[in-house]
Formats: structure tokens, sequence, C-alpha cells
């Protein structure tokens, strides 16, 4: 699969968009996750691949995020916000404005993001959260879609070690706790145009992003999983978190972390698994604020997964990924 399918891929990909990419036929690129670490890697795969979408988590409930969903009656909005400034294709100034988040003391929109109110403006005028996002993609003229993983209300909760069940995507992390299942309130239907563009992908990118937060959410919709299984032609890429997460996945390794996803997706999911080479962070204790740690492995493999190590950190913000470093990577994958 990869000597048939990369070979034309290595012939599509040249460089960057704004300079000498110009394909009429380029690889299809579905990213599945939700939060910063979605729009982390959006920001920088847009600039290489041009045909591209990103399926999103729709179990935010805490911030602006939460507050306008709750009050508006409306799907959660702050993940879809934060994809659409990262695929602008102005995004200095997009982000500026999206971004803007009014000062707290404010009695009306008091710690709220101007994108968050405006999406939540534009599903009550068209009575569609999908075509709010279609709306503002194309008026913000962002370098590919952005689907929702579901239009459904749905929550996402976990069940600890200690027997506690707790409900609420900002709830869920309890430094010390260990998670040991992750579920949805109800079985929620998924976005048909998410699974057509997962059903057609030639290459589908699964992460970075909060494990039980961001990503897992996601693949718990069945037939998302499903069909992502199914589309066999495709190359299925993990990007694993550069850190552990602060009251989520203290402790774990990168290995855990495939081993989560394949409680819920099943075994052998996928082709590849990209992992951080570079440790900068090392907590020497908890705290109460629960430990946060650059996690790597000396692993080649993950049952079939092979795992593929780079230097993929930020420097500045060394429990993230850098968006250029990563993009480079996973055209460097792509290409070999």
């Amino acid at each position: 699969m990869r000597s048939s399918f990369l070979g034309w891929l290595k012939g599509v990909i040249y460089g960057p968009i704004s300079t000498d990419f110009a394909l009429a036929n380029s690889a299809k690129v579905v990213v599945i996750g939700g939060g910063t670490g979605l729009s982390t890697l959006l920001r920088g795969i847009k600039n290489y691949f041009y045909n591209l979408a990103a399926v999103v988590t729709m179990t935010d409930d805490g911030a602006s995020s939460g507050i306008i969903s709750r009050e508006f009656d409306t799907l959660p909005p702050g993940d879809i916000r934060k994809c659409i400034s990262a695929l602008a294709k102005d995004e200095s100034l997009i982000s500026k404005i999206l971004e803007y988040r009014f000062p707290r003391g404010n009695k009306s929109f008091s710690g709220h993001t101007l994108g968050n109110i405006w999406i939540a403006a534009l599903t009550r005028h068209f009575g569609s959260f999908d075509k709010a996002i279609e709306t503002t993609s194309e008026i913000f003229a962002t370098q590919g879609k952005i689907l929702p993983a579901t239009l459904d209300s749905v929550r996402v909760g976990a069940i600890y070690s200690d027997g506690k069940k707790i409900i609420g995507e900002s709830k869920i992390p309890r430094p010390g706790a260990i998670i040991e299942k992750i579920f949805l309130t109800k079985n929620p239907s998924p976005y048909k145009k998410a699974l057509e563009t997962i059903r057609s992908a030639d290459i589908i990118i699964v992460g970075p992003g909060s494990l039980y937060t961001s990503i897992i959410p996601n693949l718990l919709i069945k037939e998302i999983s499903k069909t992502i299984r199914a589309n066999r032609k495709a190359l299925k890429l993990y990007v694993a978190n550069c850190s552990s997460e602060r009251g989520e996945t203290e402790g774990m390794t990168v290995e855990d972390h495939i081993s989560e996803i394949e409680r819920v997706a099943g075994k052998n999911f996928f082709d590849y698994c990209l992992v951080n080479s570079k440790v900068i962070k090392t907590s020497r204790n908890s705290s109460k604020l629960g430990a946060a740690n650059n996690i790597t492995t000396d692993n080649k493999n993950f049952g079939k997964c092979e795992i593929i190590k780079a230097d993929l950190i930020n420097e500045k913000n060394p429990i993230a990924h850098d968006s250029e470093k990563l993009a480079q990577e996973i055209v460097r994958l792509c290409e070999s």
C-alpha cells in the first residue's frame, strides 16, 4: 500500500501552496480532533495540502464556548472557531478578529470571544449550525473545509479508577486521578458530510490533542471509527502529543495513548504514529496542578503501527507541537 499510494503522492506535493504548489488533483487529507492541537496542525499543513478538511469534536462545554452553547441552545463553537482562524488565508488578521476576547467585567460579553458570538449569531440567522460554519469559512477564505463530527447535542463523561463518574468535558481533568473509561451521554448521529469526507480521503490524520476530551469523543461516534477503518486506501496517521496532560494523561506513555484509542476504535487502527523525539520539559513533582512532561518512545512499532520519531517540539512552548515542524514531517512521511 505504501509504495503504490505514496509513490504518486510524492509527485503531487511540492512545497507550500504560497510558492510552487499548483495541483489539479491533490491528495485528500482529513484531520480529526479538537482543541488547540487540531488548530496547531492545521496552521502548518494548510501550506502543503490543497484538499484539506477538519472533522471537529462537538463536546466542548467550558468557558465562552460552553456558556454560549447553553444560552443560545446551539452546538459549542469554540473548537470550530479555532479551526477557522487556523485555516484562514490571512490568519494574522482573522485571528485578531475571531479570537478577540471581550474583557471580563462587561455584563453582556464578559470573557466571550467575538468568533463564538459570531457563529452563534449566524446559527440563529440561518437556523443551521453547519450553514453558519460554511458561511464563516467562505467569508474568511479558509484553506479547507471545517466539519462538525455531529450536529447532535452530546456531552462526554469519564469514569475513574476510584469509581467517580463525571460528565462534562471541562470537568474531566482531575490531577492524580486515573481515567478508566470515556463515554458519550448518547449515541449521536455522525455528520453525513464528515463521513463522506473520511470515506474519500487519501490521508487520515488523528491528533494531536487531548486524548480523552478531543480525540476519543470523535471515535466514540461508531460510524466515524467504522468509516475510518473501512477506508483501506488511506494512509492512517496518529500524531501523538508532545507531552502528558495535567489531570488527564499524567504518567501515560506514547504506547498508552495508542492503546486507549484502540480500546475504542479497535486494534491496528493506524499505519503510522508520529512521535516527538526531543525532551525539554520534565516536571520533578506533580504538585496540586498535576505534571506535564514531554513524552517519547524508543520503540519502532506498536503492533502493526510503525512509529516515526522527529523533533516536533515548540521551543517556546515545549508541551506543544511546532506547526511548521509537524507539517514538514508529515510531508516527509508521505514522500518516503
